[in-house]
């Protein structure tokens, strides 16, 4: 625990056995109480490795729900573990578990009740294998998002979060796609609810095994954006009402 908080790291695997070893491995077990995974039907021995290994709360889905139904039972798992601080961390070592005890503190210490880990802080992003395109379309889209929900992020399209419980129970995130907008659905509900948003540098991994979605879904991810800030925009001046905004 940190102060009293109980601490969850919440896992999302999908045929993550090459890495989840290594992510596991470099999580500080001195701060955290628990760790879920959850399982999305994966092809690969994922389930069986993450019980292997010491992870006492898996979770499987015997048919894929998709990145944002994996979030979803996680998210409620952890606040039926009663946690108190939870951070999502993706297990294909894409983002280092070095940051979690910086989020922990924030959180913690009740700084902020959000972080996220910027890939784009900084100069690491290129640096680190972003791919060209992928920078541009992000800048692009941060750009847009910032201006239509009127906040200011470094970036909305990190994989690397930490919530405290408040946020957790006080935003509708079942109603959200299983898809992965389903982070930028979260994000503008927490934006929407008043609720602050800290960011910490985050280094930039890309290598063979790291989970990433292709060109032709990377550009659904896009325009899933775009409508999720323009519903936003909707609301926050009063010309549209929308179900994401509904409270739990």
């Amino acid at each position: 625990m940190y102060k009293g908080k109980k601490v969850i790291v919440v896992l999302p695997a999908y045929n993550a056995a090459l890495t989840l070893e290594k992510t596991y491995s470099e999580i500080p077990m001195n701060l955290v109480d628990d760790v879920v995974l959850c399982d999305d039907a994966s092809s690969d021995n994922t389930s069986a490795l993450a019980r292997k290994i010491g992870i006492k709360h898996v979770i499987r889905h015997e048919q894929n729900r998709g990145y944002g139904g994996n979030q979803k039972s996680l998210y409620n798992k952890a606040l039926e573990l009663e946690g108190d601080i939870v951070i999502m961390l993706h297990p294909d070592y894409q983002y280092t578990p070095m940051l979690i005890p910086a989020m922990v503190n924030i959180i913690g210490d009740e700084l902020y009740p959000v972080v996220l880990g910027s890939r784009i802080l900084g100069r690491g992003a290129l640096a680190g294998g972003m791919p060209v395109y992928k920078y541009i379309a992000n800048r692009l889209l941060t750009f847009t998002q910032n201006v239509l929900v009127n906040y200011k992020l470094s970036e909305y399209h990190t994989g690397y979060r930490s919530f405290s419980r408040e946020v957790l129970e006080r935003i509708n995130f079942n109603e959200n796609s299983d898809d992965f907008v389903f982070d930028n659905e979260m994000l503008s509900q927490i934006i929407y609810a008043g609720f602050p948003i800290a960011e910490v540098t985050c280094p930039t991994k890309y290598f063979e095994e790291a989970s990433s979605i292709n060109f032709q879904r990377s550009v659904k991810y896009g325009l899933g954006v775009l409508r999720v800030s323009f519903c936003h925009f909707l609301q926050r001046i009063k010309l549209g009402r929308f179900n994401l905004y509904k409270k739990p």
